[in-house]
């Protein structure tokens, strides 16, 4: 592939975050699969409590989740669900 040298390439930071953020929330979602948990139930508990207990440290899922405000983590999942209305 070759790179137009003449013209600007942009990043988009939010986009690279956001990326993370839907990495980090699906690796979760598998970790809490994979030990039976209601993946919804969990990550509505830790998302309203901040309780970290509620999220299994199976796959560092704990770890993963704890990395990111939870704020971020709502505003990309209602985002994701904005975007599935249109």
């Amino acid at each position: 592939m070759l790179i137009d040298q003449e013209k600007t390439s942009l990043f988009n930071v939010d986009e690279f975050d956001e990326e993370v953020v839907r990495r980090i929330i699906t690796d979760v979602r598998d970790a809490l699969e994979d030990r039976d948990y209601d993946v919804v139930s969990q990550l509505v508990g830790y998302l309203v409590s901040a309780d970290p207990g509620y999220i299994s440290s199976h796959l560092e899922a704990r770890k993963k989740i704890t990395s990111i405000d939870r704020c971020t983590i709502l505003e990309v999942i209602l985002r994701e669900y904005l975007k599935k209305l249109d």
